[in-house]
């Protein structure tokens, strides 16, 4: 079933921020939280010890079926959090082609940040700025 989420960025602090939205909404996390340590590793760019612990991917209910998704952003992968875009608007298409006609149309006039690709989580996936400085994500989990 499609559906639109919140996405957050900090700079290393997801965990703490997550368990504050979990005890003001209480709910519990949807899924197990996924950390660096767990994504294929490059030998060519290896992941510092220091961010391996830190928050790749986690999710967490909170009113009207709407859920929070977050994630650290460390500065070791090229990341650099700041005001305007620690925050993406998150969609699961359910087709394919309603994935690339969606991204194709908000990334035009904008700017690419990942084109969209079969990713290791098992997901279509890319993310764009559109022309008016909003950021989104688009993850089909449907093959």
């Amino acid at each position: 079933m499609a559906r639109t989420n919140t996405y957050l960025n900090f700079s290393r602090n997801t965990e703490e921020a997550f368990e504050f939205y979990k005890a003001v909404f209480k709910t519990d996390y949807s899924r197990q939280i996924a950390r660096f340590s767990d994504m294929p590793q490059d030998p060519e760019h290896p992941l510092p010890e220091a961010d391996k612990n830190l928050i790749m991917h986690i999710e967490l209910p909170i009113v009207g079926g709407h859920t929070l998704m977050g994630t650290d952003a460390p500065e070791s992968m090229g990341f650099k959090v700041k005001f305007g875009n620690n925050i993406h608007i998150s969609l699961e298409p359910d087709t394919r082609d309603e994935t690339e006609r969606l991204f194709n149309d908000l990334s035009a006039a904008g700017k690419i940040e990942v084109p969209l690709q079969d990713m290791f989580w098992g997901a279509y996936f890319g993310s764009c700025t559109d022309k008016f400085g909003i950021n989104w994500m688009i993850n089909c989990p449907n093959k």
